[in-house]
């Protein structure tokens, strides 16, 4: 960190803000009456209250009190902080003086301010860690983003942990009445659960990972796919956790050595979160993992999945076909329901009756009838099915094809006047025919049945605000030369991580999809159920892009990086 600015003893330090602006001529004495007057009003800082009336830009103004006060203006977006340091300022302090705490030396601080010119602030932070202060100047923005991540999120969840870890070690606790106390309020556990969505919510993460060990607890986030963990020392309240979970969720919470799924909804501020829970018993305890569908975020279209026009297109046709099959494929965490849905919202009209089989349901649609599969009562998908049939649906949405007995049905109401859409769990759309024959499928009804296949992943994008030129390493040029040579990657990328992105150099996700309609030579080798021939004609399709291939596309453009591409190609190159 280049902060090694001088404790300079500048006489300017000592002016106020509007006094320093009107002395260099930033502002005139009129403009500073007006803007005293609008702060008397509004009662925000006088250096927000000048750019709201368009005196000066925030920019012009930290450039400016940068240069006068000889004191660094710093990027907090790529800055550092270390949560240990900062932590010594309390919360209070920092966010009534708007002053976040950077460094700590035997002699000094350097604390990041929007006004440097408060004296105020700069006295009672050197009163508080008796120490010299050194300033930076920083964006209103930015800082006030940086004291919402630092004071919020891994400490309260600490203190709400540690606060019920002292109430359970009470021996006067009836931890039964505790949990199903109505007074949520003063109950740890649920602060510590409300806590744990809304930072879920704001971090953007798909899953929650609640994991005892025999001397700690670890709770993970699953963020853009990647897992991002925090320990914590109160073992003691994962029982607790569990148990309230449990009770939400209308589980056996007696039940402790079988694992046990279900469903809740939480609504955490004015949002509505869909809560898939499922437990399984290890060495130290239950584990819970949750899977978190925001209701209030709705159903995607195709052109926000970030699916290419002419995919996009080439879907559309397909779907809008009176009847066939459609399947969508990927491994766990591809976004393959995610696409059905996008494909079932183009279908959605009053004149299209759709029935849908799902386990589990995750979005309500209107107008769609669907079904929640029940397999320990027999409720099945094939039973789903088989009854569904005699609905008159348009559409039928089959959640999985998992056995031979739903993919039969599935491939043979796709040839009697319905659109069947369906997933399954293969790596790329050569080997979701291998799976098919692989179950039992025949080939001849396959090829009569088949309209498209659809396989996908998501990549992770580059975090637009640390985002650099970058060359291929000597293993990725390997890597390139040995699966695609004389590829052209002028604009690739990668993130050097900032406080956006949780200095992980990554911010959000894309699709990237590989569409295999069946037609010509396809259907010929699928009839033959030859499947080394299919493989040969789905590289001769004109206009056949693979997943590998589009990745590396969006990699040119900088939406992703080279290590992204590599990880999705899994050796499934054709």
């Amino acid at each position: 960190m280049t902060t090694q600015a001088p404790i300079a003893t500048n006489p300017l330090r000592k002016m106020r803000l509007g006094d320093l602006l009107v002395h260099h001529g930033v502002i005139n004495e009129e403009q500073l009456q007006d803007a005293l007057s609008a702060q008397k009003r509004s009662g925000r800082k006088l250096g927000a209250t000048l750019i709201e009336l368009g005196y000066l830009t925030e920019q012009r103004l930290l450039e400016f009190l940068s240069r006068q006060l000889q004191i660094p203006l710093l990027d907090l977006s790529k800055q550092q902080v270390d949560p240990e340091i900062a932590r010594k300022l309390p919360e209070t302090i920092a966010r009534r003086y708007r002053v976040l705490l950077l460094e700590e030396n035997e002699r000094d601080v350097l604390v990041a301010m929007a006004d440097p010119t408060d004296l105020f602030a700069q006295d009672e932070v050197a009163r508080l860690l008796h120490k010299r202060v050194r300033q930076a100047v920083v964006r209103e923005s930015q800082l006030l983003e940086a004291l919402d991540r630092l004071y919020r999120g891994e400490s309260d969840l600490s203190d709400l942990a540690g606060e019920l870890h002292e109430e359970l070690s009470q021996a006067d606790v009836d931890l039964d009445e505790m949990l199903q106390s109505s007074d949520v309020d003063e109950a740890p556990v649920f602060r510590l659960l409300q806590r744990l969505f809304e930072d879920a919510l704001h971090a953007k993460a798909s899953d929650i990972h609640i994991e005892p060990e025999e001397k700690l607890l670890r709770i993970r986030m699953r963020i853009d796919g990647v897992l991002q963990e925090q320990v914590m020392n109160e073992v003691r309240i994962a029982p607790a956790l569990v148990q309230r979970l449990k009770l939400l969720a209308d589980l056996d919470i007696s039940e402790k050595r079988l694992p046990q799924d279900g469903r809740f909804q939480v609504r955490v501020g004015q949002r509505h979160l869909d809560v898939r829970l499922s437990t399984m018993p290890v060495a130290a305890g239950e584990a819970v993992v949750m899977r978190l569908l925001d209701q209030n975020g709705g159903t995607l279209s195709l052109e926000q999945l970030g699916m290419p026009a002419e995919v996009g297109e080439r879907v559309r046709e397909l779907i809008r076909k009176p009847h066939g099959l459609l399947l969508v494929t990927g491994p766990t965490g591809s976004g393959k329901t995610t696409t059905l849905y996008a494909a079932l919202n183009e279908l959605n009209t009053p004149q299209t009756k759709i029935i849908t089989v799902e386990d589990p349901i995750e979005y309500r649609l209107p107008r769609v009838n669907q079904v929640q599969v029940h397999e320990q009562i027999g409720l099945t998908f094939a039973r789903v099915l088989r009854t569904a049939l005699r609905q008159d649906p348009d559409v039928i949405l089959v959640g999985e094809m998992r056995d031979l007995e739903t993919a039969q049905m599935g491939l043979r109401a796709a040839i009697t006047g319905h659109f069947v859409l369906s997933t399954l769990h293969t790596n790329s759309s050569v080997d979701t025919i291998t799976r098919l024959l692989d179950m039992g499928a025949p080939g001849y009804l396959m090829a009569t049945a088949l309209q498209g296949v659809l396989a996908q992943r998501l990549v992770r994008r580059i975090c637009p605000d640390c985002a650099v030129p970058c060359t291929p390493d000597e293993h990725e040029r390997v890597w390139l030369e040995a699966n695609h040579p004389h590829t052209e990657l002028a604009g690739l990328r990668r993130g050097e991580g900032c406080n956006h992105c949780n200095h992980t150099g990554y911010r959000g996700r894309i699709g990237v999809y590989e569409l295999l309609e069946i037609r010509g030579s396809l259907l010929e080798a699928l009839r033959r159920q030859d499947i080394d021939g299919f493989a040969r004609a789905a590289r001769e399709t004109p206009g056949f892009v693979t997943l590998s291939q589009r990745a590396l596309q969006l990699a040119a453009q900088g939406i992703t990086s080279l290590p992204e591409v590599m990880r999705i190609s899994g050796g499934q190159e054709h």
